[in-house]
């Protein structure tokens, strides 16, 4: 199993390109499912999740073929299976999205019940509930969803009962093929929804009042074929704006959205860094200063993101003053807190779901094992600061959400290797 090696110490300096967002592009290739026609995609990250996402659709009979530049091209002509098994969906919640999809276009679906990182629960009744006002037929029975429908599904004004992101996207894709206007309620507003349905608008989908609280599609009878970019990710450009910020140093990101990260940069700025933004770079500065410590609080979009608290909570550990990290999100989402402190952070769980953070001026290298995918990160945040050498023990969680991370962190002057 391979581990990472860091030595820390050095601040980090240099020009990197952000990525094509995970939570985009996974989102996408399940939406390729809605047309026998071949869709092509760009700027796909090269991640573990979404190979098994490509795994996912290739079990279920659609032809994948993937470039050397990471476009994949996908033709879901005619599937010989519309099951997405255990094996599967267990390691990667987000492969639960291909339900909508299925069901719009074949009128029935078999899906796993998902798994993914063990931060807590995160349930699937309000996907399962959106889908039934459409009109599903829903079962629940030995660890997997059965979804049935004799004919089109049908349009609906459907509210969640609280924000959720993959229902909100689970939604959004059957009812591009349901006949009638689909009104989505209480929707998430996330950039991973909009990049979504401006992708099924590309297909010939009718979707309006993305990146609002309510999102209408009306349904057309079928989608076609087209080519597509994925978004930058956020949450890899913000993730490395932290980690240059907690060493003190500068970075230059090049593909950015500095537009989806606002949260992120005005609590960067508020802790001492520089700042600056054009249409697709980011730029962060910290003039070789220590941070200052900045409180968090986790939020839906457009707050702060639940997927960047570990990240800040480990620049907090090396921050002057004390701060306080909230998470609202999910609970059970500061396993990362034991392993910092390993490395000599002074940090508190009050509760379940606040942390108490007093900024220590310097870390000591020990091993760490990560816990789950951001939660990792935030041990590579810690080590770069840490005196010594740190090992950091299971990183396929890092693999799942993280572009090449040893590359790009000596791109910016770390002392970083992959170990076995």
């Amino acid at each position: 199993m391979d581990k990472l090696l860091i030595t820390g110490g050095r601040t980090l300096s240099g020009s990197l390109r952000v990525s094509g967002a995970k939570n985009s592009a996974l989102k996408i290739l399940a939406g390729t499912l809605l047309t026998d026609e071949a869709v092509s995609i760009g700027n796909v990250p090269h991640l573990h999740d979404v190979t098994t996402m490509i795994e996912l659709l290739g079990c279920l009979g659609a032809e994948v073929v993937v470039d050397e530049k990471m476009r994949v091209e996908v033709a879901a002509r005619e599937l010989n299976s519309l099951k997405a098994p255990y094996e599967l969906v267990k390691t990667m919640r987000a492969s639960f999205v291909v339900l909508g999809p299925l069901l719009a276009r074949f009128g029935r679906a078999e899906v796993s019940l998902p798994g993914g990182c063990a931060i807590g629960a995160r349930p699937v009744d309000q996907h399962l509930k959106g889908l039934a006002a459409l009109g599903a037929d829903i079962e629940v029975e030995e660890g997997y969803v059965r979804a049935s429908r004799q004919g089109r599904l049908t349009g609906a004004d459907i509210t969640f009962d609280l924000v959720t992101v993959g229902g909100t996207e689970n939604i959004l894709m059957a009812a591009t093929l349901a006949e009638g206007i689909t009104r989505i309620h209480n929707a998430a507003r996330e950039p991973e929804i909009v990049d979504l349905a401006n992708f099924l608008n590309a297909m010939g989908a009718r979707v309006s009042g993305q990146g609002t609280d309510t999102i209408m599609v009306e349904g057309v009878e079928r989608l076609h074929g087209c080519s597509f970019d994925v978004m930058p990710d956020r949450v890899e450009a913000g993730t490395y704006l932290i980690a240059a910020a907690a060493t003190g140093g500068s970075v230059r990101l090049t593909d950015a959205a500095p537009g989806t990260l606002g949260a992120v940069l005005e609590k960067l700025e508020q802790s001492g860094a520089s700042v600056e933004r054009t249409e697709t770079t980011l730029s962060l500065d910290m003039h070789g200063r220590r941070p200052r410590a900045v409180d968090i609080e986790t939020d839906v979009y457009p707050g702060f993101p639940t997927d960047m608290q570990a990240q800040y909570l480990a620049m907090n550990a090396v921050a002057e003053g004390t701060s306080r990290v909230t998470e609202t999100i999910f609970e059970n989402r500061f396993m990362h807190v034991q392993e910092i402190n390993r490395l000599g952070a002074r940090i508190e769980l009050q509760n379940a779901s606040t942390a108490i953070v007093h900024g220590v001026e310097r870390l000591k290298a020990a091993p760490v094992m990560a816990t789950d995918l951001r939660a990792s990160f935030s041990l590579v945040v810690a080590a770069l600061v840490a005196e010594g050498t740190t090992l950091i023990d299971r990183i396929y969680h890092i693999d799942r959400g993280y572009e090449t991370i040893e590359e790009k962190l000596s791109l910016l002057g770390a002392d970083v290797q992959r170990v076995r």
